[in-house]
């Protein structure tokens, strides 16, 4: 981006914050740590730390770019009820479904379950999180 920006140019950029504001992935993964410890070198919050203000700022600088912004992105995500939550991680694609199917059955539905308590219902079943870029 500082290569092929114009002088004086503007460029944006934009990463999921697995650390903390993909509330999603954060309810997985710190119940899959929970329970399994090993799960936490898979845990896309610690494998990924660009996703992180610091080291994305730090990032930008050293490529020269300069008048760093950091915004934070909230999206809200609603999943219907617990089955809208939870289907996406059986798919088995992508780090966090991967390590769930990849679990024997009773360590799955133990995982499922408590992440079922973690998550804030509404009263008509349906789960309000946010998906922060």
């Amino acid at each position: 981006m500082a290569r092929v920006a114009r002088k004086g140019g503007a460029v944006a950029t934009y990463v999921w914050d697995y650390a903390g504001g993909m509330q999603m992935m954060r309810r997985f993964w710190d119940a899959a740590v929970a329970l399994d410890q090993g799960a936490l070198d898979k845990d896309q919050g610690r494998r990924f730390p660009l996703c992180q203000p610091e080291p994305l700022v730090a990032l930008l600088s050293e490529a020269g770019l300069s008048n760093i912004e950091l915004r934070a992105i909230d999206v809200p995500t609603v999943a219907r009820d617990f089955d809208g939550y939870w289907t996406p991680f059986l798919s088995g694609e992508g780090p966090a479904p991967g390590y769930c199917m990849s679990l024997t059955w009773d360590r799955r539905a133990a995982l499922r379950e408590r992440i079922r308590q973690s998550l804030p219902v509404r009263q008509d079943g349906s789960i309000p999180l946010v998906a922060r870029a």
